[in-house]
This record gives structure tokens, C-alpha cells and sequence, in this order.
């Protein structure tokens, strides 16, 4: 019997170590000594692959999206569950602040004006650094798997052209941060020394969709991501006690009490009164209007609000979690009631807006789950002791990624570079130099030229170092970052370490 390719994708995401490694990558927090209580990377991926199977069996069971499906190119239940899994295989140890610190190295000390960014490496682990065989690059996965991978469907700064981040209305993430101009789209799933690799994947896909659309396999995984985030993080910290019934019943019925007090503010107003309850998610509310007027509502804002407070401020938080069956069937019930009607509202549109995909929640839905990650921004991500948890492993990454290069430059240790190290170095030098014949613009940021001579040589091998080292570093779990650095800092006289191998 022949074997189904998409289903043979599916395997080799679930059978790779990349995939493995994500036991031991943070969610959020690091689930270090919390038990069962806390996702990681990988019961992340599990969770976000049965809510995009889930959503595929659901649009493909309507008869009516039949024809559309089809002109869009076409829904695949395995090549959506295969997508979900692997659409995480590159975040780095330490959650999103692991990210934006390897990011900000790989610009600033190395000069890659790509950077890095997770659904990137993602690309790039599936693309060109796994293997699955003595001759193989990458896992040699379907196209059409590849192109479900790609989430934002462009590179940082240049292709496709003209680049989406400079359309009126931008894809959701092509625009740049804010707090980082010039430096290109805030998210992307492409490195340019993986440009082939996404012209390859979305060839088929030309003239269905436009070069900057997610494929509609790319929209459902995307939109489960969103799902299972919006859920499992808000179950997450009621379970440690972190998610107070007090703190967010405030906020809520505050801003439900005063909404049209609060409407007639004007922003400096909001920003004067920055502490008092409800303005926070007045604040939330008129970013909805600013950013998504396509779908943003007041009225299903409101109803969204309530819907929040009646199931998860009333029904869950409160009661605090004790560990007893009676708290872990509260749990179980949120988790299950929100899924299913988060489920129900998947809708397919063929012409969507630009801030949307072929595939994406009803209007109350979608209300519901902005909503939900509010809570979990504001009253999780936004604490003073989580910020001071991620300073220190700011400063262990930023340590651990010079202590690493300065290995790499070390030429009398060349030979006893870890092995690892020295082919993720030889394959990125490769790649630079493909690039500088074939596209020598992407090696420098626009408006800048590539120097010349010997000064060019030594600006590719920095380059090459910090693609090498960055890869490497994002290869690890959190602990073996750690137990890395340890050893690398002459910290522990262990010889051997089972927490990382080199």
C-alpha cells in the first residue's frame, strides 16, 4: 500500500529531535519544578495540532466550501496537523524574550540584517538544518507542508516585491515594531537563505492566492495557534495560583460598569489615568478599532467581555486551584467549552481583508479570544517578577552566544569545536557565499553596499558565525542553555553533563 506523503510529513515533524527538544523549551515561564501544571513547546504543538485537525474536518465537512477550498487550493487534514506540529520546532530556550534576544545579537553583534525569528527558524530547521538521511538537507517535506509552515509569507526586508510591509493596509505582522524602525517586518517566516526554499513550496499556489497570503492550510494553523494560546496560557496560571479572581474580576466588570465614561476620554486622558480599573482594556478595545476596523465591534466587545467574566472570572478563578478533582474538572470544563465554541466559529472567506487569512473566527469569536489574551498579557506577561525572571535569562543567552563566538574565533580550538558548531558554521559560510554571487543586496541592510576585498571576507565569516551560533543556541532546551553557559563559564568542574551534548 502506498504511503500517503502528507502523512509521512506528519511522521517526520513528530519523529524529529527538533520536535523532541520542545519538552524542555518554555511556553511562558520555564515549567521547572511546577509539575504537570504548565505547558512547554511541546504539549503546545500537541495541543495546537488536535485544534487544527479539528478545524480542518470542520470546513471540510460543509459542503458549501467545497468549490472554494478547491480554487484556493485545497484542504488537507494531515497537512494541517503536520504544520501545527512543527510550526514551533525553532523558538529558542526561554520562550519569546529567548527570541527577541537572539534576534537583537544576530542584528547587533553580527550583522545579519535578517536578525532571527522563530517561525523563520522553523522554516529554516525543516528547510536546511534537520536531516533524515545520510544525503538529506532538511526533513524533504511536501510542498505543500512547507508553505502550511509559513505564517508570514515573506522575508524580513525584501521579497516578495513590492514587500507587503509597505502596502496601506499590512498583512498582520509584515508592519515593523514600533520600537524598531528600519529594521523590517516585525514577523516573517523566511530567511533569504531560504528564499528558494518558499518560492519552491508556494509555487503552486500562484495565482490562487496573492505572495503575501498564508495558504488556506497556513490560515488554520495559524488561527489554532491563536486558539490554544488564548486557552491553555489563561488555564496555565490559574493552575500556579498566578491568575487572581480578584485582579481580573476588577478590570473587567470595572471597564463593563463605566465603558461609556471611559469612551468619552480622550487618549491623553487614558494615558493620565493609566492605573485605574477598566482603562487598560479601554485601551485594548480602541487598538481593535485602530488596527482591525474590518471586524472590530463595540457591541460584540462588550459581549465578549461579559462572556469572559461569566465563564472564566465567575465559573474558574473563583475558586482557587488545589490540585483536587473538583478544581481539575473546573479546569477541564473551560478548557473544553472554550474550545468547542472557538472551534464552531471557524468561518472561510475567499476575499478576505489584508489583516486576515482565508480562515478565521466569526465576529464574536474572535472578540472573545482578544479578550482572552488580554487577560493573560495583562495580568501574566506584564508582572514585575516575571520581568525580572527574564532579565536574568536575557543576560545568560546574551553571555552564552559570546561565549560561543568567541569559541568559533578561537583558531587554535578549531579542532576541538563541538561538531555540531563547526557544520552549522561551514553550512551558513556556503550559503553567504551563494548569496554574494547570487544576490549580494540581501547580505547588508538597504542603503547599504557590501565592502570589498579582505573586509568583505572577514564581514561573511562574522556573518556566518552568527547564523552558526544562533542556530546553534536555538537548538537548545532551557536547561542545557543553562548548563552550557555553566560550563562554558568555568562554573562547575563537571566533566560530563547529560543535560547537553556536544
Amino acid at each position: 500500500m502506498a504511503v500517503d506523503p502528507f502523512r509521512a510529513d506528519r511522521d517526520r515533524v513528530s519523529s524529529s529531535a527538533f520536535f523532541a527538544r520542545l519538552g524542555g523549551v518554555t511556553q511562558v515561564v520555564s515549567p521547572s519544578g511546577s509539575g504537570l501544571l504548565l505547558h512547554n513547546r511541546l504539549t503546545h504543538s500537541l495541543k495546537v495540532a488536535n485544534v487544527a485537525r479539528a478545524l480542518a474536518e470542520r470546513l471540510l465537512r460543509d459542503p458549501a466550501n467545497a468549490d472554494a477550498l478547491s480554487r484556493l487550493g485545497g484542504l488537507d487534514g494531515d497537512v494541517v496537523e503536520a504544520a501545527a506540529l512543527g510550526h514551533d520546532l525553532g523558538h529558542p530556550p526561554f520562550g519569546h524574550l529567548g527570541e527577541a534576544v537572539l534576534d537583537r545579537l544576530a542584528r547587533e553583534r553580527f550583522a545579519l540584517p535578517d536578525g532571527f525569528e522563530g517561525n523563520a527558524q522553523s522554516f529554516r530547521i525543516v528547510s536546511r538544518i534537520d536531516v533524515r538521511g545520510i544525503e538529506a538537507e532538511g526533513l524533504d517535506l511536501t510542498a505543500a507542508v512547507r508553505a502550511a509552515l509559513l505564517k508570514y509569507p515573506w522575508t524580513r526586508l525584501a521579497r516578495p516585491q513590492p514587500h507587503p510591509r509597505h502596502m496601506p493596509s499590512p498583512p498582520r505582522g509584515a508592519s515593523e515594531p514600533e520600537e524598531a524602525p528600519g529594521t523590517g517586518s516585525a514577523k516573517f517566516s523566511c530567511y533569504i537563505t531560504e528564499l528558494d526554499d518558499m518560492q519552491d513550496c508556494r509555487a503552486a499556489f500562484a495565482g490562487r492566492i496573492e505572495d503575501w497570503q498564508q495558504t488556506v492550510e497556513a490560515s488554520i494553523m495559524d488561527t489554532a495557534d491563536d486558539i490554544a494560546y488564548a486557552i491553555h496560557d489563561v488555564e496555565d496560571f490559574h493552575r500556579v495560583g498566578i491568575l487572581q479572581h480578584t485582579t481580573v474580576s476588577h478590570e473587567l466588570t470595572a471597564w463593563l460598569g463605566q465603558f461609556a465614561e471611559f469612551g468619552t476620554l480622550t487618549d491623553a486622558e487614558l494615558a493620565a489615568a493609566s492605573s485605574r480599573p477598566g482603562l487598560s482594556l479601554e485601551r485594548l478595545r480602541r487598538r481593535l478599532k485602530a488596527k482591525d476596523a474590518w471586524i472590530a465591534d463595540d457591541e460584540a466587545f462588550v459581549s465578549a467581555v461579559k462572556k469572559v467574566v461569566a465563564n472564566l472570572v465567575t465559573k474558574l478563578l473563583e475558586v482557587p486551584f488545589d490540585r483536587s478533582k473538583q478544581a481539575e474538572q473546573a479546569v477541564a470544563a473551560f478548557s473544553g467549552e472554550w474550545t468547542r465554541r472557538l472551534v464552531e466559529g471557524i468561518r472561510l472567506d475567499e476575499h478576505p481583508t489584508t489583516r486576515s487569512g482565508h480562515v478565521a473566527l466569526a465576529v464574536e469569536q474572535w472578540h472573545e479570544v482578544q479578550v482572552l489574551k488580554f487577560v493573560h498579557r495583562r495580568f501574566v506577561l506584564q508582572r514585575p517578577d516575571l520581568a525580572l525572571h527574564q532579565r536574568g535569562q536575557d543576560r545568560l543567552l546574551t553571555k552564552l552566544v559570546e561565549a560561543l563566538d568567541n569559541w568559533l574565533i578561537d583558531r587554535s580550538e578549531a579542532a576541538r569545536l563541538p561538531y555540531r558548531l563547526r557544520d552549522l558554521f561551514d553550512g551558513a559560510r556556503d550559503e553567504l557565499r551563494a548569496l554574494q554571487t547570487d544576490a549580494p543586496d540581501a547580505l547588508v541592510r538597504p542603503g547599504e553596499t557590501l565592502p570589498s576585498g579582505a573586509e568583505r571576507e572577514r564581514h561573511l565569516e562574522r556573518m556566518a558565525r552568527g547564523r552558526a551560533v544562533i542556530d546553534f543556541v536555538a537548538s537548545l532546551t532551557d536547561e542545557q542553555a543553562a548548563a552550557l553557559l555553566e560550563a562554558l563559564s568555568g562554573r562547575t568542574t563537571q566533566l560530563w553533563s547529560d543535560t547537553f551534548v556536544l
